[in-house]
């Protein structure tokens, strides 16, 4: 199901494989039609993820990025509606003519293609198939894997299957039964499992994972456990402890060329110091994709909270972050008061714009530290014209068309785009970062790139009149004609960006811009206590 962890587990499966010495990636596969995660509302699917490349991928390839340390580029995703539309678009050029184009072998093979030429270069390619076995839009995908292995061999194809075992709490036993249901419907796919993660909140003990290798037909050494953990960052730790990299490497006859996670270790060990530390830093998350329904969503913004990880880990911090929900602005002020940092991270639409500006203006005025991302770069600016320069109703023509002051604007060659999906500046763009700023200071460098994913800008024609009142544009394209951050001369720390610097934070190299961050976080909370 949706949110077992089967991104994590590809995630620490691949950090083994490459632990051992050899090249690796990872695919992920959405069986969903749409295209690309571009435009699926994050409630419902979680963050979108930003390659370098441009791709509006699926969240899981940032955890991809995360434990291998290694950028992936958008043929790294495949889903139902990209395969669908190469299949169509090569039947209307005529390239099948004279056949009638079906599922199998047609779609299969493209699929298959797909696989291979994104893994051409890689010793292995960890392979994640999206949604629940028996579902039927994942069907097609599961065929394209079982012909795989039928054309291959069990060396070549190893397939592992996740899966979840309850705890029943009114007699407080861990059940088997929903797994060995789980595989007897892989089975009828064709697909017989060779390794068999069993997710839970607890350990699988020795008598379930005989029960699942007597039920399952896999081999008891081949149970693998993947227990609820303080810090996903050590499970890849926990599948060595039980030799899973190992166990592939046999099956796949190859021998293991080194074995080295003692940088990993190392992170680990400092993330664990942060939580018994002294130093404990508030960090309130303002965003408007908090909640769905009677429940909280946090995969919506999951690459900032892991940024936040990241940093306060190597600075040995502790911290906690408050969600604040900016579609009420009253409630968010207030709760801004008792925070050490703010962030505002990105998002379309008019909802909760309200409360996001509010928070900004109390961050400027109360000197709280703030850090703005791609949006919040945008409102950081109109709050800046509202208050500062006495543009009363300066906003952006994405929430305001007839605003008389459009300081955020779609630049002339976005106005007559139609289409919704694929069409923002999206990808890796540079950005010349001014001398003498914080920006410069945190990068260490005077040319920069980061990802971005958004249509809007600040309006070139209000560059001279925004720059004004210890306002700084301290990075812009390396024409001058965009602007990608912003700064406050005389605040502890005020900056934002109009890209999304936490797509490339990793655990092993934290982003400059949250450290920072969490630095004069601490130096607020010291103050304040």
């Amino acid at each position: 199901m949706s949110g077992l962890g089967k991104g994590v587990t590809a995630s620490s499966i691949a950090k083994l494989i490459k632990e051992k010495g050899y090249k690796v990636s990872c695919l992920k596969i959405d069986p969903y039609v749409n295209v690309d995660a571009g435009t699926i509302r994050p409630t419902e699917h979680g963050e979108v993820f930003v390659t370098e490349d441009g791709g509006e991928i699926d969240q899981d390839l940032g955890n991809y990025e995360r434990f291998l340390n290694k950028n992936h580029r958008k043929e790294h995703n495949l889903t139902t509606g990209k395969i669908y539309q190469k299949l169509i678009n090569k039947e209307r050029k005529g390239e099948y003519l004279g056949k009638t184009v079906q599922i199998i072998p047609h779609l299969i093979e493209e699929i298959i293609e797909h696989i291979e030429k994104t893994g051409e270069k890689e010793d292995f390619l960890v392979i994640e198939i999206g949604g629940t076995v028996g579902d039927y839009e994942n069907i097609p995908f599961l065929e394209a894997a079982r012909q795989m292995r039928r054309e291959k061999s069990h060396s070549e194809v190893v397939f592992i299957h996740v899966t979840y075992l309850p705890i029943i709490s009114a007699i407080g036993e861990q059940k088997t039964k929903p797994t060995q249901h789980s595989v007897k419907e892989l089975r009828s796919e064709g697909i017989i499992p060779d390794f068999i993660v069993g997710r839970s909140e607890k350990p699988l003990d020795e008598p379930r994972k005989e029960k699942i290798s007597l039920f399952c037909d896999v081999k008891k050494e081949k149970v693998i456990s993947a227990p609820n953990v303080d810090n996903i960052y050590k499970i890849p730790v926990k599948f060595k402890e039980q030799k899973l990299g190992d166990k592939i490497l046999n099956q796949t006859k190859l021998k293991e060329k080194n074995s080295d996670l003692q940088n990993w270790m190392s992170m680990l060990e400092k993330m664990d110091k942060s939580k018994d530390s002294e130093k404990e830093v508030k960090i309130g998350l303002v965003g408007k994709y908090i909640s769905s329904g009677d429940f909280s969503v946090r995969d919506s913004y999951i690459s900032v909270t892991e940024a936040v990880k990241h940093a306060a880990g190597e600075l040995e911090t502790n911290y906690s972050i408050k969600w604040i929900d900016s579609t009420d602005s009253e409630k968010a002020k207030k709760e801004i008061d008792e925070m050490d940092s703010v962030i505002i991270p990105g998002g379309f639409g008019t909802s909760g714009i309200k409360g996001k500006i509010e928070a900004i203006k109390k961050c400027r005025e109360d000197k709280i530290p703030f850090l703005g991302l791609c949006l919040g770069l945008q409102l950081a600016v109109i709050e800046h014209a509202r208050n500062e320069l006495s543009l009363k109703k300066a906003n952006s023509t994405e929430i305001d068309e007839d605003t008389p002051h459009p300081v955020i604007c779609l630049l002339e060659e976005q106005k007559e785009i139609e289409n919704k999906g694929n069409t923002m500046r999206l990808g890796s763009y540079p950005a010349i970062l001014k001398k003498n700023t914080k920006t410069k200071n945190l990068y260490g460098e005077k040319r920069i790139n980061e990802r971005h994913r958004h249509r809007y800008e600040v309006n070139p024609e209000y560059h001279n009149k925004l720059e004004k009142n210890s306002m700084v544009f301290s990075g812009k394209s390396p024409d001058g004609k965009l602007i990608e951050f912003i700064e406050r001369n005389n605040h502890p720390f005020f900056i934002a960006t109009q890209s999304h610097p936490e797509f490339k934070s990793r655990p092993e190299k934290p982003h400059p811009l949250f450290k920072g961050l969490i630095e004069k976080g601490i130096d607020r909370a010291e103050k304040r206590n």
